[in-house]
């Protein structure tokens, strides 16, 4: 199984972050304009997500851990038989904070893709959360 690990430290609040991240419904205005540029809720628990490149995907929540500010997510599609993924915001003090981006999928062979598009969606979430 492929596992990518994403850590990026952000110029930003992690309490402020944490709130767009929880915000599950609103990835393409509040957390990743224009990586994800379309996001509706499918019943309580799973969003329908449309990125930039025109993949869609139905995601869903696993967990959301307001204590650990950590979210959880399964995602299906045509080429993934198994992603499982996870997203956490750590408080670095001083307006400052780390986020933890980890996704471990099948088959192996879409890692390089799957990790493309986790820089996409972490720089969309750095020039977005930054300027804020």
């Amino acid at each position: 199984m492929a596992s990518i690990h994403r850590e990026m430290s952000l110029a930003a609040d992690a309490a402020q972050v944490w709130d767009a991240v929880r915000d599950v419904g609103a990835l393409h205005t509040r957390l990743v304009p224009g990586f994800v540029v379309e996001c509706r809720m499918d019943g309580n628990d799973a969003r329908i997500v449309k990125f930039g490149n025109g993949i869609e995907a139905r995601e869903v929540i696993v967990d959301l851990d307001d204590d650990a500010r950590r979210l959880v997510w399964s995602a299906t599609g045509e080429r993934l038989s198994h992603h499982n993924a996870s997203f956490q915001v750590f408080d670095e003090g001083a307006g400052r904070c780390k986020v933890v981006w980890i996704a471990d999928l099948l088959p192996n062979a879409m890692a390089p893709a799957i990790a493309g598009m986790i820089d996409a969606g972490m720089r969309a979430m750095k020039a977005r959360l930054e300027a804020a």
